[in-house]
């Protein structure tokens, strides 16, 4: 049985309706997972002041939970600043659930980094799946069994995803202990970034930067400048994103397949190809972060051009020795734009 997956719901820029969107997947689509407002979560939010955003929102959430999907409410910013243990953010967050739940938009699931929030909402709102985030970078079974007391299914960590033997041994854990797991399946992110720790609080105060005046040149997203130098294109084939023709090794390993939609400047691609589980064109655009305009002056990546999962480099990309086969295997899918049609 093909496992579903967990989309992110953004605002319509191209004036499609996310809910439309997704009504059109519905059998390959479970989740919807949301930020609500100008709360720190791990992509930028809404403006607080922006009231017709948040009306769509609240409109949008209840067609989308009448059309059967679950709802999944993110609280997943791995910074709160000085309110990270506080009444004031319990009192906020639960006041956020309550609100909901007057609207009949209680959400199935909280996904959050906070062991705080887990707490709170574990003696508030105990009927509420809680889901440890992807940020937490949860990378072996004893760190499920320390947050074993707090939250009921993990996110793994996405650079480890790639080595199925390894997600076998989460799943074993899992089943053992009654808990469910899932994956990020279209990460841009660099393998194992060092900058990822900085970048996650840098968007955790995103509210505060607006009001500074910043450096107009300053560095925020590590990723971006390192594939600016061509050389470092093969460097993307390293990363832990899962192409949609390879979900169905994960069909009995994991309970949701996250795929990151809530910034992507093309939703229903993503949706699509994923839904699918095929996809032909550039690679990289079904990303988040989406590197296509960077790789674009020499050309694109060619998902059709990919022959098997193994290929693709897994544990070895950690401890690189830069044997060669990556940049092997980018001239073998990456199309120049001298050979275009």
């Amino acid at each position: 049985m093909k496992t579903l997956l967990a989309a992110g719901y953004q605002f319509p820029e191209s004036g499609e309706l996310f809910s439309e969107i997704v009504s059109d997947y519905k059998e390959s689509v479970g989740e919807i997972y949301f930020s609500w407002g100008m709360t720190p979560s791990g992509r930028p939010g809404i403006p607080l002041t922006d009231w017709e955003h948040q009306e769509r929102l609240e409109y949008e959430l209840g067609v989308l939970r009448s059309q059967g999907f679950k709802l999944d409410l993110l609280f997943n910013a791995n910074c709160y600043g000085a309110d990270a243990i506080s009444e004031h953010l319990a009192g906020e967050y639960c006041g956020i659930l309550a609100y909901l739940e007057s609207r009949d938009l209680l959400p199935e699931t909280v996904t959050t980094a906070s062991i705080f929030l887990a707490e709170v909402l574990k003696k508030e709102f105990p009927q509420i799946e809680r889901r440890a985030s992807v940020n937490m970078r949860l990378d072996s079974t004893l760190a499920l069994e320390f947050l074993g007391d707090l939250f009921d299914s993990f996110y793994i960590r996405r650079d480890l995803q790639r080595n199925l033997e390894t997600v076998k041994m989460f799943r074993k854990w899992c089943d053992e202990h009654g808990k469910k797991m899932g994956i990020l399946a279209n990460s841009g992110c660099l393998r194992n970034c060092p900058a990822q720790t900085f970048h996650d609080n840098l968007v955790a105060h995103q509210k505060e930067l607006y009001k500074l005046r910043n450096l107009p040149d300053a560095m925020t997203t590590f990723c971006m400048k390192h594939y600016r130098n061509k050389e470092n294109i093969s460097n993307f084939l390293k990363s832990s994103w899962i192409r949609p023709e390879d979900l169905h090794y994960y069909d009995d390993l994991v309970d949701f397949v996250k795929i990151a939609t809530r910034q992507h400047d093309h939703p229903r691609r993503v949706i699509a190809a994923y839904a699918n589980r095929s996809y032909e064109g550039d690679l990289a655009a079904l990303m988040e972060p989406n590197f296509s305009s960077l790789f674009a002056a020499e050309g694109y990546i060619e998902n059709a051009l990919f022959t098997s999962f193994e290929e693709l480099p897994a544990d070895c990309a950690v401890n690189c020795t830069n044997c060669g086969k990556c940049k092997a295997l980018l001239r073998k899918v990456f199309v120049p734009h001298s050979t275009k049609g």
